[in-house]
């Protein structure tokens, strides 16, 4: 009932402190009454001690409102030199003077913000002796008047009628406002390219670049380009095409590397022991924020008030090694790594996606999206890929010989660089890595049985098998293999290059088993968006089974994503964060220019789509865009600001100067007091980034910058650190466009 800390005059310690607690805080208190049905249009309400709750006067008594369809509430706030409080409820007829029903029994007292007694209901005595009995519920809280000003303003934006009360959510072919203002100065230029401004140089907008470039540059071979076999003899193995083209290659020193035999490591029972000599020193572990855990986020510690939490810190027992392979995440990521570290095996805590499938299938592509995905949840992961290092150590000019099932030369050297790959991703992993992504073919068994020796006690193994049976995409994905990969760059004749590795892929499908061992996860026919089918063997736990959902739902259909901010509301002139304001006049023109933009760029795109969040001011911004169904979406909301909501920064740094330098300090984990952090934010945009994902038509989202920002650093794979820094400008639009060759970017400025 009655909540609130009771105040012991007779205790020294701590006593000034109590005072002064006091005299800074109100007592907010809520009365609530529990809504059956009233005899005769009865209405309750409350009356008590002058001057805080009305008069015993009952006819000046303060009626209670509806809150909702099951209860009535009235609240108030009592300044915090009133120590005592009385009261009664009260039953008055809405519609006549007749005379009121007071509640039975002694006064309600309210004494230093302690309920006096325990009466959990309200008891009324009719004319004829019946009885009429209503639960009720009273809580006092003391709230520092910071808290209180902020749920004044909130109460009072809230009051203000919404402008857009009434849309539905999910709207079809919605027609336009009939409007001509500003019509001249919103039309735009014909050809779109005129408002193309430079985007930020990252790996979304940096051309067509081969996937198996972006990933792990190899630590075991970034010292030198050339290696020495056990026996002294030169480890490069060439196979060249004749090109016609001299390579010269530098004089390096050689490294020595010893690489398991791939036929003892299978049939043995124990593991095969294989270190690179002369590979960077291993990295020591940082004892940074790396593993946050389930906190408030950064801020101020005054506003930890629970016992447990604090006991949860304290007691939670995990090694180094477990700290550094915490996700940087919040909610329902951060829970699953803690319930993982603490009940799973140790290797557990360390997962190895070990892609399987032949040359053309898509794996680099599939390891490229997992691990993009993976890196924005929070999991720190690498890409491995194995022809990288295959290509760093003999070169790129391998023929299709090298790759053939009975070259014994070409097969240890092929396992050579397999292992050094597997070698450096253990390493990492043993070093706070959480999600290896190793992409080869592993196109036989004794191949992927050496892996996953490698891997005993170390990390866990999940096979991704890429099975494609479409022989338009096998052939689409050839030739842009041969245009793209470094394979062939040395290759002047296209035709030649298609020849080579047409040859090269019938090498491997001739010795090529597919996964029936171990966890695995098949993708048959999945990259088309047509169907298809995932089979999955042995899968169980959190990030196995994210690891999945995503996969059902990606695949390579090219379509544009274009983002957007809300047009300028009042609350972005006014410096004010949160709220739910309307756009300002130059807000509303640029939902013109929107408009304008939306019909020319998707004018043959019938089946495209307007996302918005439930804010007023991101539904005005799509109004004018007739055409396409729009739907709101309550994750694309701004960040929740919490008790800041509706402050400016500069009232927040004079207030509340502790919250300030906490948010300053780290605005990826900092959460508002009773908002969001960014690391929430990501979590509830994961659906969002799943129906991204597969959607095979075009999308607009119009939304709000700290959501965009963690939407657009999932496309553009930024580091989550950089969340809270991407610039986000207003009435700018970035397209980003999906398709087979990865993911692009282009930004328009229409003001």
């Amino acid at each position: 009932m009655g909540t609130g800390a009771s105040r012991n005059p007779d205790s020294s310690s701590h006593g000034s402190e109590e005072r002064e607690d006091q005299a800074g805080g109100q007592l907010y208190v809520s009365l609530k009454m529990e809504n059956c049905k009233l005899k005769e249009e009865l209405a309750p309400h409350v009356y008590g001690s002058v001057p805080l709750v009305g008069s015993w006067d009952s006819s000046k008594a303060l009626p209670m409102e509806r809150e909702s369809t099951s209860m009535w509430e009235l609240s108030f706030v009592v300044p915090p030199n009133h120590e005592t409080l009385d009261f009664k409820f009260l039953l008055k007829p809405k519609y006549s003077n007749g005379p009121c029903l007071v509640e039975e029994g002694p006064n309600r007292q309210l004494t230093g913000g302690t309920l006096q007694g325990d009466r959990p209901s309200a008891t009324f005595k009719l004319s004829d002796d019946a009885v009429l009995e209503y639960r009720v519920f009273i809580k006092a809280d003391r709230v520092s008047p910071f808290d209180l000003a902020a749920s004044w303003r909130a109460y009072q934006e809230n009051f203000q009628p919404s402008s857009v009360r009434g849309i539905p959510d999910v709207s079809i072919n919605s027609a336009a406002e009939a409007s001509n203002e500003n019509g001249s100065s919103a039309s735009l230029e014909l050809d779109l390219e005129h408002y193309v401004v430079p985007a930020p140089t990252t790996s979304a907008n940096s051309g067509l670049v081969y996937a198996a470039n972006m990933t792990e540059t190899p630590r075991s071979l970034s010292r030198r380009g050339v290696f020495s076999k056990t026996d002294g003899s030169s480890g490069a193995l060439h196979y060249q095409r004749d090109t016609g083209v001299s390579v010269d290659r530098p004089d390096l020193t050689p490294m020595e590397v010893t690489v398991p035999d791939a036929a003892k490591i299978s049939s043995g029972s124990g593991l095969v022991e294989s270190k690179s000599v002369g590979t960077f020193s291993p990295v020591q572990k940082q004892e940074g924020h790396r593993g946050l855990f389930v906190d408030r986020g950064v801020g101020s510690p005054r506003l930890v008030k629970s016992a447990s939490a604090t006991t949860f810190f304290v007691d939670l027992k995990l090694d180094s090694e477990s700290k550094n392979s915490m996700p940087a995440a919040a909610g329902a990521v951060a829970a699953a790594a803690v319930a993982d570290q603490m009940l799973g095996p140790k290797e557990d805590r360390h997962l190895a996606i070990v892609l399987v499938g032949l040359p053309a299938r898509g794996k680099t592509f599939t390891a490229a999206k997992l691990t993009r995905y993976l890196r924005w949840l929070g999991h720190d992961t690498k890409h491995f890929n194995v022809g990288k290092y295959r290509r760093l150590k003999h070169g790129v000019n391998q023929s299709a010989d090298f790759f053939r099932g009975d070259n014994p030369e070409g097969l240890e050297a092929r396992n050579e660089v397999a292992a050094l790959a597997m070698e450096d991703m253990i390493s990492w992993m043993q070093e706070g890595g959480q999600v290896g992504i190793f992409d080869a073919t592993n196109s036989t068994r004794k191949r992927r049985n050496m892996l996953m020796k490698m891997a005993e006690g170390k990390c866990k193994i999940i096979f991704l098998e890429t099975l494609c049976n479409d022989r338009q995409i096998i052939e689409r994905n050839i030739r842009l293999k041969v245009q793209q990969s470094p394979d062939y760059a040395e290759e002047p004749d296209f035709e030649a290059g298609y020849h080579d590795f047409k040859v090269r892929l019938e090498n491997y499908e001739k010795v090529y088993e597919p996964v029936d061992e171990g966890s695995y996860i098949k993708m048959i026919d999945m990259v088309s968006g047509h169907g298809g089918q995932i089979q999955v063997n042995n899968i169980s736990g959190y990030l196995p089974g994210r690891i999945v959902f995503f996969l059902v739902n990606t695949h390579l259909t090219p379509r544009p994503i274009l983002l957007t901010r809300h047009g300028e509301s009042l609350d972005n002139v006014r410096g004010r964060i949160g709220g739910d304001s309307v756009i300002s006049d130059s807000g509303e023109l640029y939902a013109k220019k929107l408009a304008n933009f939306v019909e020319k760029r998707l004018k043959n795109e019938r089946a495209a789509s307007i996302w918005t969040s439930t804010l007023q001011r991101t539904i005005l911004t799509a109004s004018p865009i007739v055409g396409f169904p729009k739907i709101q979406w309550r994750a694309l909301d701004e960040i929740n600001a919490g008790v800041c909501d509706g402050m400016t920064y500069e009232e927040i740094k004079k207030n509340m100067p502790e919250e300030y330098e906490s948010r300053k300090k780290d605005k990826l984990r900092y959460r508002y007091p009773r908002g969001e952090s960014y690391l929430d934010v990501i979590q509830r945009l994961e659906p969002v980034i799943i129906e991204l994902e597969r959607q095979r038509a075009p999308v607009v989202v119009i939304s709000h910058q700290a959501v965009l920002r963690a939407l657009y650093a999932y496309f553009a794979d930024r580091p989550l650190k950089e969340v809270p820094h991407i610039e986000m400008p207003l009435h700018t639009i970035i397209e980003i466009q999906m398709g087979v060759t990865g993911v692009q970017e282009k930004r328009y400025k229409l003001m």
